[in-house]
């Protein structure tokens, strides 16, 4: 069953084929709008610092075999 393609499919293959590419760049970026500005939108929070205490400890030497 051998059919040949139209020009009338091609015509349409062509429109259903940049409709499909212009709404993927469309849709790709209005959502890299809204991650930008959700990104811009966040507060950036640090975490709460725990104060750290210090003591001096004496040195500790480990023996050496000469």
């Amino acid at each position: 069953m051998g059919t040949t393609l139209t020009p009338e499919f091609w015509r349409q293959f062509a429109v259903l084929l940049v409709i499909a590419t212009v709404a993927t760049a469309v849709l790709s970026g209005v959502l890299d709008a809204l991650v930008l500005r959700m990104r811009a939108r966040r507060t950036p929070q640090r975490p709460p610092v725990a104060q750290v205490v210090r003591t001096r400890r004496p040195a500790r030497r480990t023996p050496v075999h000469h």
